[in-house]
């Protein structure tokens, strides 16, 4: 049993949705229904996986279904946070960077992994492009060009940075995030089987080492033309790398508290991060 929240709480939600390559219109009415799933069980922020809309693994589509930054799905992922009164890390889409106009880019052509936080008037907070671009029988790696912003935004009093995926396996970029302030990092991903030791472990890992809330939002389904299937396991970690709350493969949504009181006190009690040597 953990113990009761002690100081700033935010009530969080991760939306293991399904999944379906290509299948744009489906894939964003499941994440707007998770969204009002989640506000009408009385979340704060909730997380969406990477390329939810289009499919991680539908590579062969990634120029067909890239949008601008202000494009349809993050424009109805926007409206449903004001509409529900609820922040949402959309976690991610194909942004086509040369149509974009109203948010900074770090390149002026290509495509981008992009993930993007509007809180819960649906005001723009936060915009994470992946840093590290897997190419391990991928193709995102020649598709896509990295993001190079590391930001953090506030939530209900909480300090959010988000991550992607692969950026699992670089803690240096979580060291950025904390240098930054960060309390809860929020980690989109398309995380498939069999690495379920590898997505469980560095996750815990990111959480212990930097004595943060560690919040890994995956998708659930199969892509038959990769033959890829996402294991799920959405999963929230606190600053000890205790599990808070978790999921199996199919999907569902997760439900935790982000307790402030409880990292502070961590912190105070075992101040790991004050004994670094730079």
């Amino acid at each position: 049993m953990h113990p009761p929240p002690t100081g700033d709480t935010l009530a969080l939600a991760l939306a293991q949705i399904r999944v379906e390559a290509t299948e744009i219109d489906a894939n964003v009415e499941r994440a707007l229904e998770a969204i009002t799933r989640a506000a009408s069980r009385g979340a704060d922020l909730v997380a969406l996986p990477e390329l939810f809309n289009v499919g991680y693994f539908a590579f062969d589509s990634y120029e067909r279904h890239a949008e601008p930054f202000e494009g349809e799905t993050f424009s109805r992922i926007r409206a449903a946070a004001a509409e529900h009164d609820i922040a949402v890390l959309a976690g991610s889409i194909v942004e086509d960077l040369a149509a974009t106009e109203s948010v900074v880019t770090p390149a002026e052509t290509g495509l981008a992994n992009t993930a993007a936080l509007f809180d819960a008037t649906g005001e723009l907070q936060l915009v994470y492009r992946k840093h590290h671009l897997f190419g391990y029988q991928s193709a995102e790696a020649e598709l896509l060009v990295p993001g190079e912003r590391v930001e953090t935004a506030t939530v209900g009093g909480v300090t959010v940075g988000a991550t992607t995926c692969y950026d699992l396996r670089f803690p240096e970029l979580y060291r950025e995030l904390i240098d930054a302030g960060a309390e809860l990092v929020l980690v989109p991903s398309a995380w498939p089987y069999p690495r379920i030791e590898h997505w469980q472990t560095l996750s815990r890992a990111r959480a212990i080492e930097n004595q943060c809330f560690v919040a890994t939002i995956n998708g659930s389904g199969r892509f038959e033309s990769a033959d890829a299937t996402l294991l799920g396991r959405s999963t929230v970690y606190d600053p000890w790398g205790t599990t808070l709350a978790s999921s199996g493969d199919e999907p569902s949504l997760v439900l935790a508290e982000i307790d402030l009181g409880s990292l502070e006190r961590i912190r105070e009690e075992f101040p790991a991060l004050r004994d670094r040597r730079l």
